[in-house]
């Protein structure tokens, strides 16, 4: 029984260390592009875009990679896949770790 339990940890830990850890200054030197819809300092002005200051970096790095995937539908979606299809894995990771370091 120990043994499985130290297999699933294990595991776990490979799946979450796929991740790549983000820099939040290098997000913040990538984040002109996010500017136009999502604000400076990721406060929008339009209700229609989500405030991403303060967010989880997990859940952004999640939700790119999901748009990236072409996971998300609907809303923005297809807006959204277009701008991360050329992000790559350090782009996104760096990202959301710049918008998590800002306060809401």
């Amino acid at each position: 029984m120990k043994f499985s339990g130290v297999i699933l940890m294990m595991a776990a830990l490979l799946s979450f260390s796929a991740w790549a850890v983000g820099d939040p200054a290098a997000g913040k030197d990538k984040s002109a592009r996010c500017m136009a819809c999502h604000g400076v300092d990721g406060k929008v002005s339009v209700p229609l875009y989500p405030n991403l200051a303060g967010q989880n970096a997990a859940y952004l790095e999640h939700s790119l990679q999901a748009y990236k995937k072409g996971e998300r539908s609907g809303g923005q979606a297809e807006v959204m896949k277009a701008f991360v299809s050329g992000l790559s894995d350090q782009d996104i990771a760096d990202l959301a770790a710049y918008y998590a370091s800002l306060k809401p």
